[in-house]
């Protein structure tokens, strides 16, 4: 029997991380820059329609840092798969 894996808190954890490293940089627009770049470089589209699917969703985002959320809301344009013509 396998454990039951919560996507959307490993999701968070993991965004939260990229965040941590971001919430150093002395600019504000450069550390938002860089936790877009790093998502979208890096996480795979299904990855970032689950992010969206939680900030979306009932839980309306529960967890994330401020700083991500940002990120992630003013740069959607650039991540959100829905979006944008990336293959699945």
């Amino acid at each position: 029997m396998s454990p039951t894996v919560d996507t959307a808190a490993t999701l968070v954890r993991l965004a939260n991380r990229i965040g941590e490293f971001f919430a150093a940089f002395p600019e504000r627009e450069e550390a938002l820059d860089g936790i877009a770049q790093h998502l979208a470089k890096f996480w795979e589209p299904r990855m970032r329609r689950a992010l969206y699917a939680h900030l979306d969703g009932a839980a309306q985002g529960e967890g994330l840092a401020p700083l991500v959320r940002e990120a992630v809301l003013t740069r959607r344009g650039r991540l959100d798969p829905a979006l944008r013509a990336e293959p699945a």
